[in-house]
């Protein structure tokens, strides 16, 4: 099989896109409300998705009147998440392959993410896919979240390359929405945790990938037989 990729740079989101992570996202928020007496609700979910670090402590706290700052509700957080990064959380099945696929094609790869460096950069060396990326910026670089394509224009500079020029692989409608209409060619990966979203996606992204394996990849064009 040929990979067929059009684009010189390709730029991942991270969490739900190229890692499996957000499942345990999801327990983190609700082991920390748990332990506060407070039930976790879908509304609450949906909205800290789409915010930076810093953003969701300060809608936590703001939400729910925690008497914690937002300093402590991050540091909370990272004590409880950064171990699962570490040592358990997986890259989505064939998304290794399709990273080195693309890397081998001579595509030039960034990433482009709301979490943290001391979270992703050791959970991408343990899959063994770290050294395949030429640039990493996160959402607090950009200093707006991705409801604005900001991060991605950063991304798209340090590649030394245009919009036009950069695949964006994204599984939220924002991070589509924000690239597609700052210029990038966007492709929408499919995730569980936002399975009411994939209808919108579907119709917004220029391809939509259910997953990384290779019937899926000839399903968009990326891959010929």
């Amino acid at each position: 099989m040929q990979l067929q990729f059009s684009h010189r740079g390709a730029i991942f989101d991270l969490d739900g896109t190229l890692l499996d992570s957000l499942g345990a996202w999801a327990e983190i928020d609700v082991r920390f409300l748990t332990a506060r007496g407070i039930p976790v609700d879908g509304a609450y979910t949906e909205a800290v998705k789409h915010m930076t670090f810093p953003e969701a402590a300060a809608y936590t706290k703001e939400r729910y009147l925690l008497p914690e700052s937002v300093q402590d509700i991050q540091a909370e957080w990272m004590q409880m998440i950064r171990e699962e990064y570490r040592l358990r959380i997986p890259l989505k099945p064939h998304a290794g392959e399709f990273l080195q696929a693309l890397h081998a094609h001579g595509v030039t790869l960034a990433l482009a993410t709301s979490s943290r460096t001391d979270l992703f950069l050791p959970a991408l060396e343990r899959c063994g896919v770290r050294s395949l990326f030429s640039v990493f910026v996160t959402t607090e670089e950009a200093a707006r979240g991705k409801n604005f394509p900001d991060v991605y224009l950063l991304a798209a500079e340090r590649l030394a390359l245009m919009p036009k020029e950069c695949a964006v692989f994204e599984d939220i409608v924002s991070g589509v929405r924000s690239a597609k209409e700052a210029g990038f060619f966007t492709v929408a990966v499919q995730d569980e945790s936002a399975a009411a979203d994939q209808p919108a996606l579907r119709a917004l992204a220029h391809a939509y990938l259910p997953d990384y394996s290779p019937a899926s990849l000839m399903g968009t064009g990326f891959l010929q037989p």
